[in-house]
């Protein structure tokens, strides 16, 4: 019986010692990668192809993650990026003796539109009109017609109340150089300004279409007292249509766009299919005007950085976009620009402020 249990206790020494030098025999994965570059650069809608092959003959899992998610768990994975920007792609392989990793960082380059001899320096698409309420409305200069008339020339359109604007685009990307890029040409007179807020945008994605991030071109009154981002208004259709508007904002307070004698038709656009619609941006201070003589009301221009609020045109440096958050960005050039009235105000007998843009250009292609 003894030496029975002998054998039993040495079989079984003699498996745990074979166990453990099976474990001790299983290295880590050794791996060869099918691009040796960790820095790529790549480009928008081409394919990225990378593979990961298994030098030594073991048992191993692997991952590719693409910015921390799990993309993929064979040999090989296939990248297309859709849009500009940085991208990380990690591959690992693992088992209980080890891991390999390897990280490739691929950046992928805002794609720009050159320069041509038939590029218009003017804005020659037109993407959105969406102008609030105002006494021009639903006839020149508050109209489709009106507002395609600035394409690839002078002519005049006017945005409504706050928060009505138009989306534009160039033909070519206007580059971002250490100067002013892009000027808008108003109507505004020495005393009498209607500044409207400046947003640019990339076309990152490279479809042709204003679908990417909007930024605000920051101007002098930026972070300033009466000043506010992702301020939002609503507009009510009247009852009956030519009654003065009323509104209200996301601050809770309301009001009306006034009507007058000498417009008669609807102020609230007719091409509105529902009862009320809402406009958001940044809203600027009303402090520049003065109201104290109802004859004689003023609106003195800001420093610098808005549409139609200096005479002979407003130069815009791309430079100044800031993000979301407030913080500058860097562009290298912008292929968008959208144009939004930035003062709700009724200015008596002269009628609701409304930005007129009568023209955008690109500066360096002004004679």
């Amino acid at each position: 019986m003894k030496i029975k249990n002998y054998l039993l206790l040495a079989c079984l020494i003699i498996s745990m010692l074979s166990a453990c030098k099976k474990d001790e025999a299983l290295p880590a994965p050794s791996i060869q990668m099918g691009v040796s570059d960790k820095e790529i650069d790549g480009k928008i809608s081409e394919k990225l192809s990378f593979s990961a092959t298994i030098t030594n003959d073991v048992v191993y899992e692997q991952e590719w993650k693409l910015d921390g998610e799990v993309k993929s768990t064979e040999g090989v994975y296939e990248f297309t990026p859709l849009k500009s920007g940085t991208y990380l792609i990690e591959y690992t392989a693992f088992n209980n003796s080890g891991v390999f990793t390897f990280l490739y960082t691929i950046k992928v380059a805002v794609p720009t539109k050159p320069v041509t001899p038939e590029s218009s320096m003017y804005v020659s698409q037109l993407f959105e009109y969406n102008p609030a309420p105002g006494q021009f409305i639903n006839k020149a200069p508050g109209n489709l017609v009106s507002a395609e008339g600035i394409l690839g020339k002078k002519g005049m359109v006017t945005l409504g109340s706050w928060g009505g604007y138009i989306v534009l685009g160039f033909d070519h990307t206007v580059l971002n150089v250490d100067k002013d890029d892009i000027i808008v040409y108003g109507n505004p007179m020495a005393n009498f300004a209607e500044p409207g807020i400046v947003w640019v945008m990339q076309d990152e994605n490279n479809n042709g279409k204003p679908d990417d991030t909007w930024y605000e071109v920051s101007g002098s009154e930026f972070g300033k007292a009466g000043y506010k981002r992702n301020y939002s208004v609503t507009y009510t259709r009247p009852t009956p249509d030519t009654a003065p508007i009323p509104w209200k904002d996301s601050d809770g307070n309301t009001g009306f766009v006034a009507t007058n004698t000498f417009h008669k038709q609807s102020y609230f656009p007719l091409w509105v299919t529902g009862n009320e619609y809402t406009l958001t941006g940044s809203i600027l201070p009303s402090a520049n005007i003065n109201m104290t003589n109802p004859s004689y009301i003023t609106s003195a221009p800001f420093e610098w950085g808005y549409a139609d609020n200096i005479a002979g045109g407003d130069k815009i440096d791309i430079s100044n976009a800031v993000d979301k958050d407030g913080k500058k960005v860097s562009l290298a050039g912008v292929d968008f620009i959208k144009i939004q009235t930035g003062i709700q105000a009724n200015m008596g007998w002269l009628g609701e402020l409304s930005t007129e843009v009568l023209g955008v250009a690109d500066l360096s292609l002004v004679k």
